[in-house]
């Protein structure tokens, strides 16, 4: 199963790519070893930021194998529900920027894992779905709660309820991705997005990472709190003082990352 997720390094950039053809569908053991990946970069202090592609140019990831639930047993649905979960929580609460590169289809489990990431990047010809209510399930590695949160209660409904597509013009209109490339051109754009990260302090990034995803769960009067505290705590970190002395060197700052 170590092939079922390609990871490959690039400098400050970690790059992951789906492999299970041919729709690089999810299984419990990738999953697992998705989440056990992601839980590692954020112990490797020359991680910055990490990109996410499928394998081929037709899927980014088709989910899961449906054929797994053919048999109503309510113990591998327990199982694979919090295998997704805990997979996607964890890609959530990556310390770096995530990006998803998507190169093609990207249904159910596999637009979760794009909704887990930080930014999205879809090809001309990508389409995305959450389907799952049309073979009797429901979205379970975290579909309902972020698709809502990036496009709306509105979009989701028609998402997940009607069980709407949406291609790529579509999803950029409606906020669902970040940008459009044409055919082939999404992973270097997410590339060369990630490497945009390395020029910011990886210290500050992390936290402030923290604060925007908090404020999906908390008053905006105790964000305001947390961020000054934030930007207090950073003074304790080495790459505050490198980036300020840095810039008034006029030199390009050497991040520790930490």
């Amino acid at each position: 199963m170590s092939d079922a997720i390609q990871i490959e390094k690039q400098g400050h950039v970690a790059l992951l790519t789906l492999n299970n053809p041919p729709a690089n569908t999810w299984t419990e053991q990738a999953l697992r070893l998705f989440k056990d990946i992601v839980y590692d970069l954020n112990s490797d202090k020359s991680n910055f930021s990490l990109v996410i592609t499928g394998q081929g140019e037709k899927f980014f990831s088709a989910g899961a194998d449906l054929k797994l639930f053919a048999g109503g047993d309510m113990g591998i649905a327990s199982t694979m529900s919090r295998a997704f979960g805990e997979a996607f929580e964890t890609l959530a609460a990556y310390e770096g920027v995530s990006i998803a590169a998507i190169n093609g289809y990207a249904m159910g489990g596999g637009l979760e894992c794009a909704l887990a990431c930080d930014l999205r990047i879809a090809e001309e010809q990508a389409v995305l779905a959450l389907p799952e209510a049309k073979v009797g399930l429901l979205p379970c590695g975290g579909g309902t709660q972020t698709l809502t949160w990036v496009v709306g209660e509105a979009w989701a409904k028609r998402m997940i309820l009607c069980g709407e597509q949406v291609n790529a013009e579509t999803a950029l209109r409606i906020g669902l991705i970040d940008e459009r490339t044409e055919k082939g051109a999404s992973l270097n754009k997410a590339l060369a997005m990630a490497e945009q990260v390395a020029n910011q302090s990886p210290s500050s990034v992390s936290a402030s990472k923290k604060l925007i995803m908090a404020a999906r769960n908390q008053p905006m009067g105790h964000a305001w709190a947390g961020e000054r505290e934030a930007f207090v705590a950073l003074f304790e970190t080495e790459d505050q003082k490198e980036g300020v002395n840095a810039f008034l060197e006029k030199r390009k700052p050497e991040w520790k990352n930490k």
